[in-house]
């Protein structure tokens, strides 16, 4: 059966929990205010499409292709990326909600994450190399073994990264920060 190809389309205020988006590959598209939560996503391509305040909480992403993919004022609650199809893979996020989700060995690399609600998200392996979490909130986000070569963190808050547990080569932090890095190592700073 030949996969339905959707171009330059616009879904506005679509609920799919009710009606579900049909199976297919997505290109150009624009999807705004559209409820995709607990929605099974599975076997779905998007490519260079845009979410705008959608609500994809626990949506079921099992081989889903997210390439090129912007998320802006999005509520992406415990997604697991790591299941999606690993081909092409790009996503970028912009005042996100994106706690409890999983981006468990992805490739990551130049990723934005900028002014997004990151708490308690799985970076484990993951390559986040060059990327960027301007504005953002990482408390309790999980590092381990994980490339943060030339990411930047200037910005960013609540982050508790040990430094020998993972690479963090030419990575970029503010001295507010610092207490982010060292904490650890059981060292107290002062202000």
């Amino acid at each position: 059966m030949p996969r339905e190809i959707v171009e330059d389309q616009v879904f506005e205020k679509k609920d799919f929990t009710i009606h579900p988006l049909p199976k297919g590959e997505y290109e150009f598209c624009s999807f705004l205010n559209c409820n995709f939560s607990d929605s099974d996503l599975k076997g779905i391509s998007f490519s260079e499409c845009e979410f705008n305040a959608c609500n994809l909480t626990l949506a079921k992403t099992l081989g889903t292709a997210f390439k090129e993919v912007k998320f802006r004022d999005c509520k992406l609650v415990g997604i697991h990326f790591e299941i999606c199809s690993p081909l092409l893979f790009e996503v970028n996020f912009e005042n996100c909600i994106l706690d409890f989700s999983s981006f468990f060995r992805l490739k990551l690399k130049k990723t934005r994450f900028l002014n997004c609600s990151l708490k308690e998200v799985d970076f484990v392996e993951a390559d986040l190399m060059g990327s960027s979490f301007d504005g953002s909130d990482l408390t309790h986000a999980k590092f381990e073994k994980t490339n943060l070569e030339n990411a930047d963190f200037r910005y960013a808050f609540g982050f508790q990264i040990n430094p020998a547990g993972n690479s963090i080569k030419k990575a970029k932090f503010s001295l507010v920060g610092l207490e982010g890095l060292l904490s650890t190592f059981g060292i107290e700073i002062s202000p």
